[in-house]
């Protein structure tokens, strides 16, 4: 009788996670990026948002779509890859980006440095922490299916 390999995996979640936190960027990018709250807006940078936004709205779709697909698709774990790359460098720019939006979580969260810049960097710290261990999870379904091809 054949062992049956499970090709689904909860942590794939985290193809969600990514839609939460970027869909809204990518909506407000595309359709009126002038309401976005970042300071010293130029026609260039609205350029670079709206492009961005394209991006970011393609990748939500991206991640819609491999949701509910088997974890050893290698479509799947090539985006997967490239969503981990995405988040944490992401995560690094926010990080160290300066002050580009001029909204305050209040005093005490500023003496924490906890700035819109920090938490958002945060997030996508999160998000790319969360590809990365989906990826570890879900390497052996990867192999059982090599191994189980190799062998018919």
């Amino acid at each position: 009788m054949a062992q049956q390999i499970q090709t689904n995996s909860p942590f794939s979640v985290v193809f969600l996670l990514h839609i939460a936190l970027d869909v809204p960027m990518a909506i407000q990018g595309l359709w009126s990026p002038l309401k976005l709250p970042f300071l010293q807006m130029s026609n260039t940078t609205l350029v670079f948002i709206k492009l961005y936004a394209a991006l970011t709205a393609g990748s939500c779709i991206a991640a819609l779509l491999v949701f509910g697909l088997p974890e050893f698709l290698p479509g799947k774990r090539a985006l997967a890859i490239m969503l981990c790359f995405y988040h944490v460098t992401c995560s690094t720019i926010l990080y160290n980006a300066p002050r580009f939006i001029p909204h305050s979580f209040g005093a005490f969260a500023e003496s924490w440095r906890a700035t819109p810049e920090v938490v958002w960097g945060t997030l996508h710290g999160l998000v790319g922490l969360g590809f990365a261990f989906w990826w570890q999870a879900t390497v052996h379904i990867a192999a059982a299916m090599a191994r189980a091809t190799k062998s018919q």
